[in-house]
């Protein structure tokens, strides 16, 4: 079994940044993608970022150019940085790892941009 655990999450004022991280234990060989999503109060879960083995990332539209995704294969670790946060990124934030015929969740952490 794979276990993630994010930290990171908090309360922001909008203009903000934070930073999530994500790590992982268990028996893992290989990670290939390494996801961000996130579900806001009564809205369906959506893909924010995804960072491929061999370091390609896209974004969900709405955080391009604000938020960047990064990993450590070494440490299998991802990081989630979110500039200039606006009230709408509001949400839990979950992080995913895709591995070979399985895919793991974090538990989630609590993002909350508000003045």
């Amino acid at each position: 079994q794979v276990q993630l655990v994010e930290s990171g999450g908090g309360l922001v004022q909008p203009g903000g940044s934070l930073r999530l991280s994500c790590a992982a234990s268990g028996n893992i060989f290989k990670i290939y993608d390494m996801r961000w999503y996130r579900q806001a109060p009564e809205k369906q879960r959506e893909l924010v970022a995804t960072i491929t083995s061999d370091g390609r990332t896209a974004y969900l539209d709405s955080v391009k150019a604000r938020f960047t995704i990064s990993r450590d294969n070494a440490k299998n670790t991802t990081a989630l940085q979110m500039n200039s946060l606006k009230p709408e990124d509001t949400a839990v934030y979950y992080c995913n790892y895709v591995l070979a015929g399985a895919e793991f969740w974090g538990q989630g952490t609590q993002v909350t941009v508000s003045s």
